[in-house]
């Protein structure tokens, strides 16, 4: 239900807000609003979640969330932008309180550790893929098929997320981070800050999930202006649920990658990252005037004209207004798509790595400052929206994700080498289990 509400909001946010009237800027500041936020009270509420309680925090999340969604119904723009500042504290919430509950409750419980990857998988390909379609198709269904206009999803999210609440306070039980009752949370932030500075495992994945989640959140603002830079009437729902079939079909790649052994997930996210960062390099690729604008700006450019400065389109641009997607935007899709089918593997895989290396008595709290550096990034990104061509911030995002290959790269070396080095140590207990020193 959470998934559910969540989802069914995607593709409807930037079409609500230029259906109200306001232009790529203003839209751009309104995302900028909702991730500052994030990155303002992630740490917070995640560190809340941590001492409070979990289960607290997923309900917290979904009256956070309904109040934004009723936010949609006003055209006025403090009041979206309430909305934007609700929204960021639940996506907060979402990213890390129910993932902590997951795990905590999993160990509580005692099952198998090799059951949670399991879990991780199925609850990507249910919760972000099938349920991602399904309120991408319902969403379609709502605004172009029954005529209720893009406010309608929201209307509809508001409603699967009460049913949500009313599942979680009657069958959840509550679970918490560190049982001490005494640490307020200035001392919880400097816990996870001494333990992301005193384990390079976790530094490195905090950047690398800042790097990708970065791009992916760049992503959700840019491609509906990049699909439709001419106005053209695209179907939001039906291309959301495309995507989300996509993502479906990498979650259950992952889950087949991550019952066995090998490839390690350490191992194969790096082609993962390789191949995310070659797909949202595409629209640039297949921009051919974006290299003649190059051209035009290098100095002392005979064939410099002014005609270059409408050539900063990710598309040629066209006279007609309106009209179907265009064949640049098809092969763009394409590239989403698989972009998408990245997204879908790097979700559980990012779950599993953050349960083997994250402490579990700050969970939320680690988490949640994973996400400030990657709100700073999308809100620098969407702040110069109007300034930067889209073929740029695309190719920013393909470098970001380049880099995350090679982080993900040295990742893996270090955890061989501690996986070795544990190995040696419990051989050497084995031989001598009163740890006296060996001497050959």
């Amino acid at each position: 239900k959470k998934t559910a509400g969540d989802w069914l909001q995607g593709p409807y946010v930037y079409y609500l807000y230029s259906h109200y009237g306001f232009g790529k800027g203003e839209i751009g500041h309104l995302f900028i609003a909702g991730f500052g936020s994030s990155m303002l009270f992630g740490t917070v509420v995640g560190s809340l979640a941590d001492k409070r309680g979990r289960k607290r925090a997923c309900v917290t999340y979904c009256i956070t969330y309904i109040l934004s969604c009723i936010t949609k119904h006003s055209p006025q723009y403090k009041v979206l932008m309430l909305g934007r500042v609700l929204g960021g504290i639940a996506t907060s919430l979402l990213f890390s309180a129910f993932e902590s509950w997951l795990v905590a409750e999993h160990n509580k419980r005692g099952f198998d550790q090799q059951w949670l990857s399991i879990t991780f998988a199925k609850a990507i390909f249910l919760g972000n893929g099938l349920m991602a379609i399904l309120s991408g198709l319902f969403g379609n269904v709502l605004v172009d098929s029954l005529k209720l206009g893009p406010v309608a999803p929201f209307d509809a999210a508001s409603c699967f997320l009460a049913i949500g609440m009313i599942i979680i306070l009657s069958t959840w039980t509550e679970n918490y981070g560190d049982p001490s009752e005494n640490k307020d949370l200035l001392t919880q932030f400097k816990g996870a800050a001494a333990a992301i500075a005193a384990d390079e495992k976790i530094t490195l994945l905090g950047a690398i999930q800042s790097l990708f989640e970065g791009s992916m959140y760049t992503f959700v603002f840019l491609w509906t202006p990049a699909l439709s830079p001419n106005d053209e009437d695209i179907p939001h729902g039906f291309i959301f649920a495309t995507f989300m079939l996509s993502s479906m079909l990498g979650s259950s790649i992952a889950s087949r990658l991550l019952a066995h052994p090998t490839p390690r997930v350490e191992s194969y996210m790096q082609t993962v990252f390789m191949l995310s960062s070659m797909a949202l390099l595409l629209p640039v690729v297949t921009n051919v005037r974006i290299f003649a604008h190059i051209f035009s700006i290098l100095p002392k450019a005979p064939w410099k004209t002014n005609s270059f400065k409408s050539q900063q389109l990710l598309v040629a641009p066209s006279n007609v207004k309106g009209g179907s997607i265009s064949f640049s935007g098809c092969i763009q899709l394409i590239g989403f798509c698989i972009f998408e089918a990245c997204v879908g593997i790097f979700w559980p895989s990012i779950m599993k790595m953050r349960s083997q290396y994250i402490p579990e008595e700050a969970r939320s709290t680690i988490m949640n400052f994973f996400r400030i550096p990657l709100n700073i990034f999308v809100c620098i990104a969407l702040y110069n929206v109007k300034a930067l061509p889209m073929t740029v911030m695309f190719g920013m995002c393909s470098a970001f994700l380049f880099v995350a290959s090679l982080l993900q790269r040295r990742l893996m070396v270090i955890a061989e080498i501690h996986k070795s080095r544990s190995q040696d140590w419990l051989n050497m207990e084995e031989i001598d289990p009163e740890g006296v020193p060996l001497n050959g």
